[in-house]
């Protein structure tokens, strides 16, 4: 558990689900440049930046390749690092494919499963938050398949950039629309049909938390799993522009306006 205590004045931010590239080039030059101005609000007070999943609608790093786009975030996020800022990035679904280049080039930290941290006393599970929680059964055998590292090999050995990216792209943009056709984004029944949240009883019951911290869920959720616990999920960039700050007592879920 990594233990963060902020300087006087200081903040923790979060941010999730950018989707740059989805669901076209204008659309999505749009929303980085949104993304961007939001990022150089925070700067002026942020001590820790979380980006919690799915910043790109499909991300495969090859050994001498990325893909092509995204400067102005990879820019800023390399400008944050530079000022001193702690740039934490949890790799979603869409782009679990992550290695060393955030780290090498932008100076930031990326993890795959969901992280403790313990912020001025206050005890924080961060993560993206797919495959968690009861269900799902299909994705989460997918994940296996994605994240097996023989698998990993050979997609970036056998399959041209051009080829493999291309790909990736087209899957990513198929289960878009798939998750929009059935109805699975932007809703919200109640706590108890929320698989994240049930995640966050289980978790809690064994090792209580003040703050669950996830994304993937595309809807902005602030729930009390316990007396002194709560759920919140980020939501996205593509309906809400919303995130959320943290200074050292107390979590809000907010939007930007630019």
């Amino acid at each position: 558990m990594e233990t963060i205590q902020l300087a006087p004045g200081k903040k923790v931010y979060f941010a999730s689900d950018f989707h740059l590239g989805a669901p076209d080039h204008r659309k999505s030059l749009i929303r980085e440049k949104n993304v961007c101005r939001w990022l150089d609000t925070v700067k002026a007070d942020a001590q820790v930046v979380f980006l919690c999943g799915d910043l790109f609608d499909f991300w495969f790093e090859y050994r001498q390749t990325v893909p092509k786009g995204y400067v102005r975030l990879l820019g800023k996020i390399a400008e944050l690092s530079d000022l001193g800022i702690e740039i934490i990035i949890f790799s979603g679904n869409h782009d679990m494919w992550m290695y060393d280049y955030f780290k090498v080039e932008l100076g930031a930290n990326v993890y795959r499963e969901p992280q403790q941290y313990l912020i001025n006393g206050k005890k924080l599970m961060v993560g993206h938050g797919d495959g968690l929680g009861p269900g799902d059964y299909a994705y989460k055998f997918l994940k296996k398949i994605f994240e097996n590292k023989l698998c990993r090999f050979l997609f970036g050995r056998i399959m041209h950039p051009n080829l493999g990216i291309f790909l990736g792209n087209t899957w990513a943009q198929n289960s878009w629309k798939k998750h929009e056709k059935e109805g699975d984004n932007y809703t919200y029944e109640s706590p108890e049909k929320e698989i994240l949240f049930k995640y966050c009883q289980e978790i809690n019951a064994a090792e209580p938390h003040d703050y669950y911290v996830f994304g993937h869920r595309h809807y902005k959720l602030d729930l009390q799993v316990a007396e002194n616990s709560r759920y919140v999920n980020l939501g996205d960039w593509i309906v809400f522009n919303s995130y959320a700050e943290f200074d050292g007592d107390d979590l809000r879920l907010l939007d930007f306006r630019a």
